[in-house]
């Protein structure tokens, strides 16, 4: 795509100009001393994810004044996005609602003075993606360089199921390459109102960083509340960017007198409700931690009763805590003879900067431990249309493993766990075995992705399913998001839920509302809702925990899939639940280290990931996968030769639309 640098130059003279206004007016929104707006609001959001966030776009949409409060200042989550398109049919629809009822004159401007569109600025199918991030959109920095505009979201142009779990005690290999999914060419707003149930169960669409969607709410949040402030009027937004409700201090500090003059952040108000206080904290980063301290001077922000306040801040929150909100662990049954236990997994997580691209990549193999038991492990890959420097790709790890480098000889017996050497150790055994993994989902091999630039990771974590039993935790407030309940990550089942499922809710108490429904009805069809929501995203994170099939390849797909490899959907493999645990006192898994990159320089891979071949990797003699029967394994693979090659599945003709066949063969 050429640039004409004349034009472009002479477009900077008067959008420069419209820039210049634009961080004239940009401020800190959450100053202690500016209350304008803030007393009794409608809605009252505690923590600015995607979920409270959707929830405020929807009140706003409505006529209703809201508040949100974050302790984190701008999103900062790494992670990228598998998002379904109910997504884009929802921000179209809050854009015609704000639209019809504030007019052009109460939607916010985007830096070179065009109407901030939400939904255009997600999604626009005449437009380019690549590396674009929500603040070149907004800013209209984009518009100016290259003369038209951009989105943040990616679309999905391949998507490729690899199935190398063993067929009758051999390898085998079966590849599936299903028809992308064609995004919608403009928003629907019939669309709007599916079950999160049905959601989960279509196809992934789009693609994008986690903190470009809700940079890109926060911005718009953030425009509303500069235009209504500057206009003198009652903002019908105000946000407070580095706040958390007041709480008295913990540990050493926190003596019997310091309890006596405490600050209640939740007070009791009339028939149930609560009344909110808030304060300013600084973030300190203290002996590889982070901690929170209310800023010096600064006074308590009275928030007053909210109409509804939802607490969405993260899978663990203080508030929801204090307002006496808990969690239970979700039980699976695995179908093999020990009955329902803990739902739960680990996998490896990293940043490489290798160009995955407009790809859904998902595969599952079979791992075997030292007395033959099998167990199914998974990788994703996920990257972005045209940028190659998103590839994210997260690997399971089985459950027999552990990285102990005393048990692997890499440090002597009796080695102190929390010494240099053991530590380093662990850390060699993570790498070396997620590099391993991706090179099996990559096709590339290990040496080459040594050389590749890694900005993140591996990181270990642990999923483990929770939920509560009622989300409403007062008369007027809720938990929604991952603070109520989470499911399994890889289908970025999370996301939706709390978007499409619980944001969504808030629009539907506001109706009900609207119509004369009382609000203790109202509330409680809400937190109904927010519980069924995530029963849906349970339901369909169960599969991801025993069988093999991925949920946001779509319902429909599974059964090609299924067909294909000759697996039943309902088969099993192992499950062990004490050597996890072990690996757990190895690794603290700590969800901070998202915002901790510690950047493993390198190369860039622009290049077009390799074919995926059609021949197991335990046959192509590339390391792959131990035989369970030990001694027999030479014998039996060296019969297969080339004649275990496998089979690919090409619904629909997709291959037509692949560069070379199977030359640029990739995924998310």
């Amino acid at each position: 795509m050429g640039v004409d640098v004349r034009r472009v130059l002479n477009s900077f003279v008067p959008r420069r100009q419209a820039w210049a206004r634009l961080d004239e007016t940009v401020q800190d929104t959450g100053l202690a001393d500016d209350t304008t707006g803030v007393l009794n609001p409608d809605f009252l959001a505690l923590g600015l994810g995607a979920t409270n966030m959707m929830g405020m776009l929807w009140s706003l949409a409505l006529g209703r004044r809201v508040v949100g409060v974050e302790l984190r200042g701008d999103p900062s989550l790494g992670v990228h996005w598998n998002i379904r398109e109910d997504l884009y049919h929802h921000l179209g629809l809050i854009d015609q609602m704000m639209l019809e009822r504030y007019g052009e004159a109460g939607i916010p401007r985007r830096g070179d003075g065009s109407l901030f569109i939400l939904a255009e600025c997600f999604y626009r199918p005449d437009t380019p993606a690549g590396a674009v991030t929500a603040d070149e959109v907004v800013s209209g920095f984009l518009d100016a360089l290259v003369g038209e505009p951009a989105r943040i979201g990616g679309r999905i142009f391949h998507t490729e199921f690899i199935d190398d779990r063993w067929k009758d005690g051999k390898p085998h290999r079966t590849v599936t390459v299903l028809t992308p999914p064609e995004p919608p060419r403009r928003p629907d707003p019939t669309r709007v109102g599916r079950s999160t149930l049905e959601a989960l169960e279509g196809p992934s669409t789009f693609q994008s960083a986690a903190s470009e969607v809700m940079v890109l709410m926060r911005r718009y949040l953030e425009g509303v509340e500069r235009m209504d402030l500057a206009r003198g009027v009652t903002p019908r937004v105000r946000l407070f960017l580095s706040h958390r409700v007041v709480t008295t201090g913990t540990g050493s500090d926190a003596g019997y007198l310091k309890w006596l003059r405490r600050e209640e952040g939740f007070g009791d108000a009339s028939g149930g409700r609560k009344s909110i206080r808030i304060e300013q904290v600084r973030e300190l980063d203290y002996n590889g931690r982070f901690h929170r301290v209310r800023v010096p001077g600064s006074k308590v922000i009275d928030i007053g009763i909210p109409e509804l306040f939802m607490i969405a801040q993260g899978f663990n929150s203080t508030d929801a805590d204090r307002l006496g909100f808990r969690q239970e662990d979700v039980l699976v049954d695995h179908h093999d003879g020990r009955g329902p236990v803990v739902a739960q997994a680990d996998y490896l997580a990293g940043l490489l900067e290798v160009l995955v691209d407009g790809r859904l990549r998902r595969r599952i193999a079979s791992d075997f431990d030292k007395e033959g038991n099998e167990y199914w492990v998974r990788q994703i890959a996920v990257g972005h249309e045209d940028d190659a420097e998103v590839g994210w790709i997260l690997v399971q790890v089985p459950d027999y493993k552990t990285f102990d480098p005393i048990l692997s000889g890499l440090v002597p017996p009796g080695t102190y766990r929390k010494s240099k050497q053991y530590r380093a150790g662990v850390q060699h055994l993570m790498r070396e075995f997620y590099l391993d993994q991706v090179s099996q989902i990559c096709e590339m091999p290990v040496s080459e992705l040594e050389r590749i630039q890694m900005p993140y990771g591996p990181k270990l974590f642990s999923l483990v399913e929770r939920a509560g039993v009622d989300a409403q935790v007062a008369a007027n407030g809720v938990v929604a998001g991952d603070t109520f309940g989470n499911g399994h990550f890889l289908t970025s089942g999370g996301a939706i839920t709390g978007m499409i499922g619980h944001g969504h809710r808030v629009k539907l108490y506001w109706e009900a509302r609207d119509a004369g429904v009382p609000h203790e009805q109202a509330i409680r069809g809400l937190a109904d809702g927010i519980k069924q929501d995530t029963d849906d995203w349970f339901a369909v994170s169960a599969q991801e925990f025993s069988t093999a099939l991925p949920i946001n390849f779509g319902s429909e797909r599974i059964a090609t899939i299924e067909a294909a490899g000759g697996h039943r959907s309902s088969a099993r493999a192992t499950t062990i639940d004490a050597t996890r645990r072990h690996r757990h006192t190895l690794v603290p898994l700590d969800p901070s280290d998202w915002r901790r990159l510690l950047v493993r320089s390198g190369r860039m891979h622009a290049l077009a990931l390799p074919p995926i071949p059609m021949t197991h990797p335990v046959v192509r003699g590339g390391g792959g996968l131990p035989d369970p029967a030990d001694a027999q394994q030479d014998g039996a693979t060296a019969g297969m030769g080339a004649g275990m090659g496998g089979c690919m599945v090409q619904p629909g003709g997709a291959m037509g639309g692949m560069d070379g066949a199977m030359a640029e063969v990739a995924a998310q």
